[in-house]
């Protein structure tokens, strides 16, 4: 199950609950018990600090994590004077949250010990290389789905293309490579 603790497009949001590492853990330590299937446990670039969520959701339970959700953000009608949005404020997802996104995987990665999903603004072979290279076991692709359904496919051909030019055998060989 992936549990998104973070989700900022309805009212009061899973900001309520995915911000504080308390009420992470203690959320997850009852779907914990409630199943034995495995927990992804999404969490929101809408914190403080990511390491304190990440690793309270791992102590209690989190079989893996991903991150990101979107963030935060909001449009406005000019002309209107109103905000475009029904509730004001929603996700801001897509190239614009790649940088953030890449932070917060390689801080993530470097103070836990379970597997992290990465994802936010991946629209081509070279985002997801450089979320593999930050840390990330594997990488989510949301919104470039909506601009070519296709991207996928692209996406492995570009990722296989690149590990042979690198001369990597296997994709394993990439992850945590980041050279700083």
């Amino acid at each position: 199950y992936e549990i998104n603790i973070s989700c900022p497009n309805v009212k009061q949001g899973g900001l309520a609950f995915g911000t504080d590492p308390e009420v992470v853990a203690e959320l997850i330590n009852k779907l914990r018990s409630a199943t034995h299937r495995t927990l992804i446990v999404k969490l929101s670039p809408n914190v403080t600090d990511i390491v304190a969520v990440a690793q309270a959701a791992e102590s209690a339970g989190a079989d893996a994590l991903s991150l990101i959700n979107t963030l935060v953000g909001m449009a406005i009608d000019a002309e209107k004077r109103r905000p475009v949005l029904a509730n004001l404020t929603g996700g801001l997802s897509g190239p614009a949250v790649k940088p953030v996104a890449l932070r917060m995987v390689w801080q993530v990665t470097e103070a836990v010990q379970i597997p992290v999903i990465g994802m936010g603004g991946i629209s081509c072979a070279e985002d997801a290389v450089e979320f593999l290279l930050a840390g990330a076991s594997a990488v989510a692709i949301g919104t470039a789905n909506f601009v070519e359904p296709a991207i996928t496919m692209d996406i492995i051909q570009g990722i296989e293309e690149y590990l042979k030019r690198h001369q990597f055998e296997s994709i394993k060989d990439i992850i945590g490579r980041l050279e700083v």
